[in-house]
């Protein structure tokens, strides 16, 4: 999981649209607040989406893997046994 809450603060200049910031002031908005966490949120959804790209392969092939043999420890279940065990009908 992505942590940012701990990382010291860092001054950076932005070039924001001025009316923009205007009413953010106005509103009295914290723009330093609301800029870091809708940036730590778009750098976290970025991330996500990469590692899903890079890590696809071995997703779709442990997909596979589960449509053909099943789910591991699927005798094993107590509960959801309505759901099946996870292979594709045949």
């Amino acid at each position: 999981m992505l942590q940012f809450d701990k990382a010291p603060k860092k001054a950076t200049n932005l070039s924001l649209n001025s009316r923009v910031l205007e009413m953010a002031r106005e509103m009295g908005m914290n723009v330093s607040q609301t800029v870091d966490g809708l940036l730590a949120r778009e750098v976290a959804r970025r991330y996500w989406e990469q590692w899903n790209e890079r890590n696809k392969g071995a997703i779709d092939a442990y997909n596979a893997r589960i449509a053909k043999h099943g789910l591991p420890l699927a005798k094993y279940r107590s509960f959801g046994n309505s759901l099946g065990d996870g292979r594709e009908e045949v």
